[in-house]
């Protein structure tokens, strides 16, 4: 009996491939309960998911791990979400977890992230709506809860970094059922205040007691706000629709109020650089000015105030010269032209000018005389030449060369008229009214339309020969 036998490498090897090659399996969402959990060195997750009858192994490799805001915890409630595989090195099949959510909280994460896709669609989150924060602002609204280490964060870093800036609280409720609508009311209460910055947050709480901050509502008041906003919801671990929408997101109240006002401190040492170089600028001026103006007063034409009247008066002699030598000048040149005017030959002689132009009137007069005298008898050659022409006297001579250059044009056309072949026995042939130069443009079962001399024929291709 020849059977062909599989080693358990190529076994397993062939049902991962059905594993891994079945849609189904590919993305699977589990219900259950977290047992066997080992954080590895390495930053992997092992553990097992369990139910009441059945379990199944479970792997989440680091780069997943790294992406909780938890760390699951033996007996734990969850909602899982992965692949199915086999590992090769002991035949078992598992899950490869990428996600995991505290079961309890599953429909909320799923609305978060559900909300939060639509919103980021719409354009809430884009960084072109994002309002710069004042660097030294003097007005601060607070929305958070009256009570609690939120406030107390908040105001004790204010005081601290900057005492100089009024705060305005604005208490809500950051938590319960009603807690989104209080925020929402207290966000548009503030913005008809005359505020800076708008700080809107809650201390640290589950995914649930942070759920106010993830509410629709919340999200479009920040957004509509026209005051600058920064959230400061929970820990840095935590994020919340409200930190999407905000102008800017702050980890902490703490570290909200840090980016909210200067430090008095820097401010203060910044002023004192300012000063320090103010006062060596002005400095450099008053030195350099009390140089110039010394220098002025060492000046010998100040010293010396006639020298400057001197220097004056001998400018303006050795231009009074030069006004004289350029006067005189123009003077003698233009009496110079006016002698030479004077002395003209024609103008001393202006019956001269009369004769000339008497005598060119008469070399053109004969001209003239000459050319129409010229022209007179040519135009009476030209005229006994055509009484003479043979065929003005002979019109008929005419009439019949035309007539015999006419009867050999008409012999020329006969011979290339291409009809006149078809006499001859030949015939042209068509197909859709194209004329056919070759066999190539014909195949079997064609019809074609041959044209003779004295008319056509319609003809189906049967067969085609060289």
């Amino acid at each position: 009996m020849d059977q062909k036998y599989l080693t358990v490498s190529a076994l397993t090897k062939y049902i991962k491939y059905k594993f891994d090659t079945d849609e189904n399996l590919k993305k699977v969402f589990i219900k259950g309960e977290i047992s066997n959990f080992k954080a590895h060195s390495t930053g992997h997750f092992y553990f097992s998911i369990k139910d009441e009858t059945s379990r199944i192994s479970a792997i989440m490799f680091s780069a997943s791990a790294k992406k909780l805001n938890f760390i699951p915890e033996e007996g734990m409630k969850v909602l899982v979400e992965g692949k199915i595989s086999v590992f090769e090195g002991t035949g078992n099949y598992q899950i490869y977890v990428d996600d995991i959510i505290e079961d309890g909280i599953g429909s909320l994460y799923i609305a978060f992230q559900q909300l939060k896709e639509k919103l980021e669609k719409e354009g809430l989150f884009d960084n072109k709506y994002k309002q710069p924060i004042p660097k030294i602002p003097s007005k601060i609204g607070i929305v958070t809860a009256p009570t609690g280490a939120a406030i107390k964060d908040i105001l004790s870093t204010i005081k601290r970094r900057y005492p100089n800036v009024e705060t305005y609280l604005f208490p809500a409720l950051v938590q319960g059922e009603n807690a989104a609508i209080d925020i929402t009311k207290k966000i548009k209460q503030a913005s008809n205040y005359d505020l800076d910055v708008l700080i809107v947050g809650r201390g640290g709480g589950s995914f649930e007691d942070l759920n106010s901050f993830n509410a629709e509502i919340v999200a479009r008041a920040i957004f509509d706000c026209k005051i600058p906003v920064i959230s400061a919801v929970g820990h840095e671990i935590d994020y919340t629709i409200a930190d999407f929408v905000a102008d800017l997101r702050a980890p902490t109240p703490t570290a909200a109020a840090e980016l909210a006002v200067p430090n008095i401190i820097d401010l203060n040492h910044n002023i004192n650089q300012y000063k320090i170089r103010l006062n060596e600028s002005v400095y450099k001026k008053i030195s350099f000015s009390s140089l110039y103006l010394d220098s002025i007063k060492n000046s010998y034409v100040i010293k010396n105030p006639l020298i400057m009247y001197e220097n004056k008066k001998q400018s303006l002699d050795l231009i009074i010269d030069r006004i004289n030598n350029i006067l005189s000048y123009k003077v003698k040149t233009s009496r110079e032209y006016l002698d030479s005017i004077k002395k003209n030959y024609i103008l001393n002689n202006p019956s001269i000018i009369y004769s000339n132009e008497l005598q060119r009137v008469f070399i053109f007069k004969e001209k003239i005389n000459t050319i129409i005298k010229y022209n007179i008898k040519t135009s009476r050659e030209y005229l006994e030449s055509i009484k003479k022409n043979y065929i003005l006297n002979n019109p008929k001579v005419l009439y019949k060369n035309y007539i015999i250059e006419l009867d050999n044009l008409i012999t020329k056309l006969e011979i290339i008229n291409p009809v006149s072949i078809l006499k001859k026995g030949y015939s042209v042939t068509y197909k859709d009214d194209i004329l056919i130069k070759s066999i190539k443009d014909i195949k079997n079962n064609d019809n074609l339309k041959l044209r003779f001399n004295d008319g056509y024929a319609n003809v189906t291709v049967e067969n085609i020969g060289d």
